[in-house]
């Protein structure tokens, strides 16, 4: 996965709370092969009803600002590739769904948790079209006059300056665990077959 170390440029403003996963990629579209992309699925059915809505399928500012709750409602990684597929790398909302920001830090996409005022403030600076600077090590985002710092569990925040997903933190213990494979039969004969 692409490291995430500092985002600079356009803001999109998503001013609706609750928006859950099953709006941000209806499920039906989930039986696509991850490989084939999600982009096209992207809000598809809020976007349909709606011609103003601010998404689009593919072209999306780097960054989003939305309504508290974003990404509640089922467990859908799903939902997180859609928006990376899209061109989102970093939603910014007073809350999130848990299991979305969950899914989101591992597959590269950073949420970013605001107090409602500083939120408000944020988004009053996005509309002003201001641009806006994510900038990870230093937990703190930046748009015309507005500065807001941000909280974020460690290891999410080196997960994502790393850029390593499960499959890569797995491999950086490789050495122990061949080692640990290798000694098994003598630490435990009676589980070898013989």
């Amino acid at each position: 996965m692409t490291p995430f170390v500092t985002l600079s440029g356009r803001a999109v403003v998503l001013d609706r709370t609750n928006i859950d996963t099953d709006q941000i990629i209806p499920a039906r579209f989930l039986r696509r092969p991850r490989s084939d992309g999600y982009n096209n699925f992207l809000f598809h059915d809020v976007s349909a009803a709606d011609p103003n809505f601010p998404l689009g399928t593919s072209g999306n500012p780097p960054i989003l600002l939305a309504g508290a709750n974003f990404g509640c409602g089922s467990s859908r990684e799903g939902a997180v590739y859609a928006l990376i597929d899209s061109g989102v790398r970093c939603v910014i909302a007073p809350a999130f769904g848990d299991i979305f920001a969950s899914n989101a830090s591992r597959n590269g996409l950073l949420t970013v948790v605001l107090p409602e005022a500083e939120w408000t403030a944020l988004r009053e600076s996005v509309v002003l079209c201001a641009d806006v600077t994510v900038d990870l090590p230093s937990q703190e985002i930046r748009a015309g006059n507005v500065t807001c710092a941000f909280t974020i569990d460690p290891f999410r925040k080196e997960r994502l300056l790393r850029g390593r997903d499960d499959i890569d933190i797995t491999l950086e213990n490789a050495e122990d665990i061949e080692n640990f494979e290798a000694n098994q039969p003598s630490m435990r004969p009676w589980a070898t077959p013989s």
